[in-house]
């Protein structure tokens, strides 16, 4: 028979050498290459450690809304195609596309606005190029990337998560 393990990323049971990997000599076992590199990615939002449980022991999701404009507008074909591209990735809510918008509705913990900007380029989806729409992008990144990383556990300053030794707020 073989061994089942829980993905500490989306809660799938999923064969024990699904998309395995070795973490602090436990073995860890993943529905997708998505959930596997958002773990390695941010491995203490998934596991916690001793009398600190992690966000998503504690059953927590951060669910964001975000609107991504499209540098041309999509046809009724396409917006199917990408609709149903998007939404089978881990942790996206709900998707609409409609014109030159695709509303998103996803949790935090799963997946990124930038892993979903990649899946929208995959399938032919132009974001938006103007500098407006470029710096709206970054800045939404930059602001994800530190709401993980201060929801992560265990200890910020001089972790690998920060070249300059803290967290992107300056906190120790």
């Amino acid at each position: 028979m073989d061994r089942k393990l829980k993905d500490v990323v989306c809660g799938m049971e999923v064969d024990a050498d699904s998309y395995a990997h070795d973490y602090a000599g436990t073995v860890y076992a993943f529905c997708s290459a998505q959930c596997r590199d958002r773990f390695l990615a941010h491995p203490h939002l998934f596991i916690g450690l001793a009398g600190q449980p992690a966000p998503k022991q504690e059953g927590r999701s951060v669910l964001k809304h975000r609107c991504f404009d499209l540098g041309t507008s999509l046809d009724d074909h396409h917006a199917r195609v990408l609709i149903e591209h998007v939404s089978a990735l881990m942790g996206i809510a709900s998707i609409e596309a409609e014109d030159r918008q695709v509303r998103v509705t996803y949790d935090l913990l799963q997946i990124t606005a930038e892993h979903i900007e990649a899946e929208l380029e995959a399938v032919g989806a132009k974001l938006g190029q103007g500098w407006a729409a470029t710096l709206k992008r970054g800045f939404v990144h930059f602001t994800e990337e530190c709401e993980v990383g201060n929801l992560e556990v265990g200890p910020r300053f001089g972790s690998h998560r920060s070249v300059g030794g803290s967290s992107c707020h300056g906190k120790g």
